[in-house]
């Protein structure tokens, strides 16, 4: 069950990267342009290759909820290519200078990034202010896409076993906030917005005071300013406001249960709880709680459930990270056989466990020891530092939290991660689905 974690962040759309060295501080310099572009820099000569990335402040919650879909398509749409790029071109020209390019899309901003050998670092540049500037904007594009949206959503949605989980988890745990639908949006809605819908809402959001440059390799910062200077400086900045909701979910006061009938074979158990927003003292706590319960073979939930129960061919936790409160999620996949009220009794258990029994000084240790590699780890790569750079300036405004976010979690004590599971992982804060395979 290794693509589960996978599976269940599949609204997120996480891209791969090339690995190097990591290092244990990170330097960085950073800058706006007039126009309102935030550029970060970051060198390290150790390994020829540059990541070239963009990331812009719109997600799915900047969406109208009856146009839902519009910054993943973004996401595609902006491959199209520009007024001086030809349509379908985009990748070769990034291909055959010996790059990578890809792009995903979150509930609270789109990344996009582009890994080219360091020779080819202007190029980098001339393509991301090309569609930063000239995006091809037109019917063909359009069309083109709404045709591949709404193949990847049967794909990966509609079509897959258990693809409607998150989906289907947001909706119900979420009544009001714009994150009751998931970045791959509704296949209808882009089915009916018109072109000048889509050129309305890349006129927002897709401008460069809405938008971070962030680039890490093998570079020279003042040519590298230089060379930003040449090809951003000139772009208008936005003239609109950037539309930000300020819709707050209102306090969950009663467990919601529901069933959703799957093209599954085995039943599966979800829970969801709501949590605190991404970058809160709880949400450390949180995050160091699902590691203790389900990270790794010697998990307590693998150890149980999984081994010793045989209950459960899989079952992990894994709090979203989002800009607002968003939810931590527990789903196990049953063995053959086992009822899933078995299989959510068990987990209950455990849960209880955390919220009685204070973890050794032991296990707490290898718990620190590992959220301290696992840091470290998500900064082994180029594309990695340069997109965490850039989500650390753009949810926090301090871009140097790659460097001290580890002290956060460092603070979170074993009493805080016994409070936490008290105050957010109970009954009347949570949603319950059980996956049934549907009647033949």
């Amino acid at each position: 069950m290794q693509n589960i974690k996978k599976l269940l962040l599949t609204g997120m759309f996480l891209c791969g990267s090339i690995l190097v060295f990591s290092q244990t501080k990170i330097d960085f310099t950073e800058f706006d342009l007039p126009n309102g572009l935030h550029v970060i820099l970051h060198q390290d000569n150790s390994t020829p290759i540059v990541a070239v990335t963009t990331s812009y402040h719109v997600g799915s919650k900047n969406e109208n909820p009856d146009r839902t879909g519009f910054a993943h398509f973004f996401e595609h749409l902006m491959f199209e290519g520009s007024d001086n790029i030809g349509r379908g071109e985009f990748d070769k020209i990034a291909m055959n200078a010996g790059g990578q390019i890809n792009a995903n899309t979150s509930w609270d901003r789109t990344f996009y990034y582009i890994l080219l050998p360091s020779n080819q670092l202007e190029l980098g540049l001339w393509m991301e202010s090309e569609r930063m500037l000239h995006l091809k904007l037109d019917s063909t594009g359009v069309e083109t896409q709404r045709r591949v949206v709404k193949e990847e959503r049967k794909q990966s949605y509609d079509n897959r076993p258990y693809g409607s989980l998150i989906e289907k988890t947001f909706s119900t745990a979420y009544k009001v906030h714009p994150y009751r639908w998931t970045p791959i949006g509704s296949a209808q809605y882009i089915d009916q917005a018109t072109l000048a819908e889509f050129i309305d809402f890349h006129s927002q959001f897709y401008v460069p005071n809405n938008a971070i440059l962030s680039i890490a390799g093998d570079i020279d910062i003042e040519k590298t300013k230089a060379m930003i200077t040449k090809y951003f400086a000139d772009i208008p900045a936005g003239s609109r406001p950037i539309y930000r909701p300020n819709i707050v979910e209102p306090k969950q006061t009663a467990e919601v249960r529901d069933t959703v009938f799957d093209n599954i074979q085995l039943p599966a158990v979800v829970q969801a709880y709501h949590i605190p927003a991404m970058g809160t003292p709880d949400y450390y706590a949180l995050s160091m709680l699902t590691t203790l319960l389900s990270d790794g073979e010697s998990s307590r939930l693998n150890k149980s459930i999984v081994d010793k129960q045989q209950k459960a061919m899989f079952v992990g936790s894994f709090p979203i990270p989002l800009e607002e409160p968003g939810l931590f999620l527990i789903f196990g996949i049953v063995n053959m056989g086992v009822d899933p009220a078995d299989l959510e009794s068990s987990i209950n258990a455990e849960i209880q466990r955390t919220q009685t029994e204070l973890l050794t000084e032991r296990e707490f240790e290898k718990l620190r020891n590992k959220v301290e590699n696992d840091f470290v780890s998500r900064n082994s790569t180029m594309a990695g530092i340069a997109e965490n750079l850039s989500d650390y300036r753009m949810y926090f405004g301090d871009a140097n939290l790659i460097n001290t976010e580890i002290d956060k979690y460092m603070k979170v004590s074993r009493e805080d991660i016994m409070r936490v599971a008290n105050t957010y992982l109970f009954k009347d804060n949570r949603v319950v689905l059980y996956y049934l395979p549907k009647q033949r």
